[in-house]
């Protein structure tokens, strides 16, 4: 008989929201699988495969670096990204699925939830890689070795620092909805995002639905990724961020341009972005090889340094004069209730902008 496969609202039905890192209990595995080391039979393996498919939503140039630093180290081992936003990556996958299409291998998303809907599906292959089991704590892992928390940053407000002075600049969600910001900011979309539907779900349940309602009115011009507000910020076609990405502006600030971050008061959304391998991955051995790789101390050391991102790689330190996340309050990050309010979010909020 042919599994029927569940959507997302077969996957929350019945079942209460979940915190950060927890996930259900697999309706196959009784334990996480042994912790794996990367091996010379993997990597021969690997080799013999020639090619790792990622579908991904970090952004291309981060992807593309990842890329060829893996190609580097395992040289005859090419990296194909194929990259989007996380909603229309989990769209993607869906239509590929039901068309019998298997092409990727790995996958990482931004929206943390999808991960809750592919594991009930049965679409992600169990891989412990070593250094997930000894130095990952048990809530940036999956208890039963699917996927990792390769990644985490923030959706944080920011400015321009040559049209907004410090005194002036708004220090809170609240502020972003003073008369004179009307016009003068930029915002990413959650239909296409998943940082800012991860982030708009956070600020819903600790704003309510009457904060969008009151910044709907304030003409803020809307892009799609959450790459794209520090852009418009930086090039001073707005002087406000209401949201987006907090790495991009570090990026932009340490590269002399005049942005600044803000970390509202109410708190800064947390977005986690999990990795994991497809059980129809065309390339299994290289799925395995470039999952333990991404995993390690050196590579998550050398993505943090260069993307301003967060590891959660217990070995791993904040680069030298960068704010670290313990200094920052955060909003709560709840992938399962992401998952339950994603149509919801979608289509308030596309009544409430008009896009």
């Amino acid at each position: 008989m042919k599994k029927r496969r569940l959507s997302r609202r077969d996957v929350l039905k019945g079942s209460a929201a979940l915190a950060l890192g927890t996930v259900f209990a697999s309706p196959v595995l009784a334990e996480a699988p042994p912790a794996e080391a990367i091996t010379p039979q993997l990597i021969e393996a690997a080799k013999k495969e020639g090619k790792v498919v990622l579908y991904s939503s970090m952004d291309l140039p981060v992807g593309e670096k990842l890329g060829k630093a893996f190609e580097a180290q395992y040289p005859g081992i090419a990296v194909q990204i194929e990259r989007s936003g996380s909603e229309r990556l989990f769209q993607r996958v869906d239509q590929e699925f039901a068309s019998g299409i298997r092409a990727a291998d790995v996958i990482n998303s931004s929206d943390a939830s999808h991960f809750i809907t592919w594991k009930k599906n049965g679409w992600l292959a169990p891989f412990m890689p070593e250094d997930v089991a000894q130095y990952f704590l048990p809530e940036y892992r999956d208890p039963d070795g699917l996927y990792a928390t390769t990644r985490i940053w923030l959706s944080s407000i920011a400015y321009n620092t040559n049209l907004v002075k410090p005194v002036e600049a708004p220090t809170s969600f609240a502020d972003l909805l003073d008369p004179k910001w009307a016009g003068k900011m930029v915002k990413g979309h959650p239909a296409y995002s998943g940082t800012i539907i991860t982030a708009t779900f956070q600020m819903v349940r600790e704003l309510g639905w009457d904060y969008f309602e009151k910044l709907s009115k304030q003409r803020v011009m809307q892009v799609q990724s959450s790459t794209d507000p520090p852009k418009k910020l930086s090039l001073g076609e707005r002087a406000v961020m209401a949201d987006g990405n907090e790495y991009g502006i570090v990026l932009l600030k340490e590269a002399g341009q005049p942005v600044e971050p803000v970390y509202p008061a109410e708190g800064t959304p947390t977005i986690s972005g999990p990795t994991g391998i497809f059980a129809s991955a065309p390339h299994p051995n290289a799925a395995r090889l470039f999952q333990a790789w991404l995993h390690t101390r050196e590579t998550q050391q050398f993505f943090i340094d260069f993307t301003a991102q967060y590891s959660v790689h217990r070995q791993v330190q904040s680069k030298p004069g960068r704010r670290k996340i313990s200094d920052i309050k955060l909003m709560k990050e709840d992938a399962a209730g992401v998952e339950k309010m994603t149509e919801e979010i979608k289509t308030r909020y596309a009544r409430l902008f008009r896009v």
